[in-house]
């Protein structure tokens, strides 16, 4: 495989958000993961992101797994993060972030070090206070292993370090857009409400004002149409 092909299906990988295939996204394919019934209500469960087995992602281990989510614990790792992106739409501040990082695995860094593609590609999101007012975006890259002791440093970068760490997630199909990572959202928050971690996710995503800040992950190319997988992540003060 020549470089240039390596770098093109690196690129098709990490703009899984770039708006073109967005629109497909439908109910459907929605219902690609599997689900489960309790007390009359569904919920989304968990599986293993079936992109991991190809490429490299940051570990966890299972803590729970309820109605409609599932309760993680990251190992420590490092991870290289945009600076906040301020625009109204997910979807655009996220290909503006992932270029930037593309550039970096390209090379495009202090040590002009080519790195290798992982999974999943995480955008934090601190929502804004209407619906035509800029939310806050960032975009993060988890370091492969064999670089997380020294990752290059790069303009409009920064390293991110995590100790161990606790998500609750949802997960859902079909193509991550402006629309649909709201209703998720709220859907995990709804099926968190009346648990053990409802507090714990209060406390740690407190956007100001009622606002939670939560976290969308994906794992599939864009040029991949069914079976996709997606994840809605909020952290947990434990």
């Amino acid at each position: 495989m020549t470089v240039g092909s390596l770098g093109m299906l690196k690129l098709s990988l990490l703009l899984s958000l770039i708006s073109s295939a967005t629109n497909f996204a439908n109910a459907g394919e929605q219902r690609d993961i599997v689900t489960k019934k309790s007390g009359g209500a569904t919920g989304v469960v968990p599986k293993f992101p079936p992109t991991c087995n190809r490429i490299e992602c940051p570990r966890y281990t299972v803590v729970e797994t309820g109605n409609g989510y599932e309760i993680r614990r990251y190992n420590s790792s490092v991870w290289i993060t945009t600076d906040p992106i301020q625009d109204i739409s997910l979807v655009d501040a996220s290909t503006t972030g992932f270029l930037s990082l593309f550039d970096y695995i390209q090379g495009k860094n202090k040590y002009s070090q080519p790195i290798e593609m992982t999974a999943p590609v995480v955008i934090d999101v601190l929502p804004s206070d209407g619906p035509i007012c800029k939310s806050s975006f960032t975009a993060s890259f988890y370091v492969p292993a064999k670089n997380q002791a020294n990752p290059p440093p790069a303009a409009g970068l920064h390293v991110q370090r995590w100790g161990p760490t606790y998500v609750a997630v949802r997960q859902f199909g079909g193509f991550v857009a402006d629309n649909n990572v709201g209703v998720e959202a709220a859907n995990l928050q709804a099926s968190l409400t009346g648990t053990k971690w409802a507090d714990p996710v209060a406390k740690a995503g407190d956007g100001g004002a009622g606002k939670i800040k939560y976290s969308v992950a994906q794992y599939n190319s864009p040029f991949e149409h069914s079976g996709r997988v997606n994840e809605i992540w909020f952290s947990l003060q434990m």
